[in-house]
């Protein structure tokens, strides 16, 4: 059975709603993907965070969750984490997406199993473990299909998945949807 990881990158957030303190903004966010992870089927959920949002990381992981502490906050420190905890793919997602559908990541996932790389622009980066050596690190905002592909032996090594915004102004608060399930936390501090 293939060992399957995805985590959730806490990244920068530097915008939020007017009247919404911005850490506990950031906070509600991380957490709302954080609870979408512990409800996948097929995946370990995780949290990678530089040291800086180490206590972000434990205060919002779920009893057991693993939280890796990288130096970056970039796509390989956190694939090359997973690849020592012994799992064979894993997905590193944003945490400032918190509506985010379940079924994306695992659109995310599926590639891997012809695709050394799957990319979901903007979002997230899923791979092969251990990372492949020509995946050069990323933040997320410049892991796109492009990018990934110039350094892959083939562009094809590369799957490009459907992106899904994150929230990280306030044009992108119009774009969420009320009747999809889940991001109860970023719900209850915009007052609904």
């Amino acid at each position: 059975m293939v060992r399957r990881v995805v985590v959730a990158l806490l990244v920068p957030v530097t915008w939020s709603p007017p009247g919404v303190d911005l850490g506990a903004w950031r906070a509600a966010l991380a957490e709302d993907v954080v609870d979408l992870l512990a409800r996948l089927a097929e995946a370990t959920p995780a949290i990678a965070a530089t040291p800086a949002d180490k206590a972000l990381a434990e205060e919002i992981a779920w009893p057991g969750t693993v939280v890796y502490e990288v130096a970056t906050a970039t796509i390989r420190p956190v694939l090359e984490a997973a690849a020592r905890d012994g799992f064979d793919q894993a997905a590193v997602i944003a945490a400032d997406a918190p509506d985010v559908p379940g079924m994306l990541l695992g659109k995310l996932l599926r590639p891997l199993e012809r695709k050394a790389v799957a990319v979901a622009p903007g979002l997230g980066v899923a791979a092969q473990l251990p990372p492949p050596e020509w995946l050069t690190d990323h933040d997320l905002d410049g892991a796109t299909p492009m990018a990934l592909r110039r350094t892959a032996p083939q562009p094809s090594d590369v799957e490009s998945t459907p992106e899904w915004r994150r929230l990280r102004g306030p044009a992108d608060l119009a774009t969420l949807d009320p009747a999809l399930e889940g991001w109860e936390n970023t719900r209850a501090l915009l007052g609904g």
